[in-house]
């Protein structure tokens, strides 16, 4: 490494699975958004900082449980006196290529003007025992669906399970605080607080956190359009950062609407609004319909692969 570079790896926890079992393309924003903001940070002179304005990912494959590390490395591409542009590559512990990001971000100076500090928050309540204070250590939550499930309902059928509160919300849902707030075809909201578990060292609320928001919520609406047997695999993600987010422990809200669903191609867009009705970041994303094709979690498909 050196100025410059950046590299971050994260567990291929469990906790990680989507309904489906793989992973969902957010759990690789997570990792990628800290690379390409460090590729640009490590470059700065001292009294800056960064946020990040903008967030695109490109995704190769799938990664599981089996990928046993996600690693992003990070590479800065140009750092001028406001603005810092990166991109990252996102692999497996083999090296296996999973996903190409692009970020920019924006340079301020420092002192700038922190955001509003966080509401008090209630006194906790009594938490269970665990054997490890590392939450994604801990025997994960939630519930991934088999496949003889996935080919005797429709998307919307499971979806509404969950809204119901028939099934448990999988992994990734539970891991972040995730609630399902409404769905119809085409089109899903989500909640979740948020909380300073969020945050990054400057205090702000981290990027990737966003992005994963974001697209759970585009992964929900694409899955209500799924016949019964069908699956799909997530091709690109790209993220707009509006406005700072408040870790004061209220809810965000974010709505996803399919706008196009062909018979391969479904475009999705997303938004994410503050418990003030502040719209805080949007994305949009396409994703590939694979009809009567199971989700193959020993085998993820290389979506980009597909004919």
């Amino acid at each position: 490494g050196g100025p410059g570079t950046s590299t971050w790896t994260i567990p291929a926890s469990p906790w990680w699975q989507s309904a489906a079992g793989v992973f969902p393309g957010g759990a690789l924003a997570v990792v990628a958004d800290a690379a390409l903001g460090g590729a640009i940070y490590n470059t700065l002179p001292k009294g800056m900082a960064l946020a990040t304005s903008e967030l695109s990912m490109n995704f190769l494959r799938p990664a599981t449980t089996d990928s046993q590390q996600l690693v992003a490395r990070g590479t800065l591409i140009h750092a001028g006196s406001r603005q810092g542009l990166s991109e990252a590559s996102i692999e497996d512990a083999d090296g296996g290529l999973l996903a190409h990001a692009t970020s920019r971000c924006v340079l301020r100076r420092l002192p700038f003007d922190p955001p509003d500090p966080p509401s008090p928050l209630p006194d906790p309540e009594e938490q269970p025992q665990h054997d490890t204070p590392d939450p994604y250590l801990r025997p994960p939550e939630g519930d991934v669906l088999t496949q003889e499930e996935w080919d005797q309902n429709s998307g919307l059928d499971l979806v509404t399970m969950w809204l119901k509160g028939e099934r448990d919300p999988p992994p990734h849902c539970q891991l972040a605080g995730w609630r399902m707030l409404g769905a119809e075809e085409g089109r899903a909201t989500w909640s979740m607080p948020a909380s300073q578990w969020f945050c990054t060292g400057f205090g702000t609320f981290y990027g990737g956190i966003i992005a994963m928001f974001l697209d759970g919520g585009i992964n929900t609406a694409v899955t209500t359009t799924l016949p019964p047997g069908a699956s799909f695999g997530t091709l690109d993600l790209k993220v707009n950062f509006l406005r700072p987010v408040t870790p004061d422990g209220r809810d965000l809200v974010a709505e996803a609407t399919v706008v196009h669903r062909g018979r391969t191609i479904a475009v999705t867009t997303a938004e994410v609004e503050d418990a003030d009705g502040k719209r805080v970041a949007m994305a949009t994303s396409s994703a590939m319909i694979l009809p009567d094709h199971s989700w193959s979690r020993a085998r993820p498909v290389a979506t980009m692969d597909e004919a």
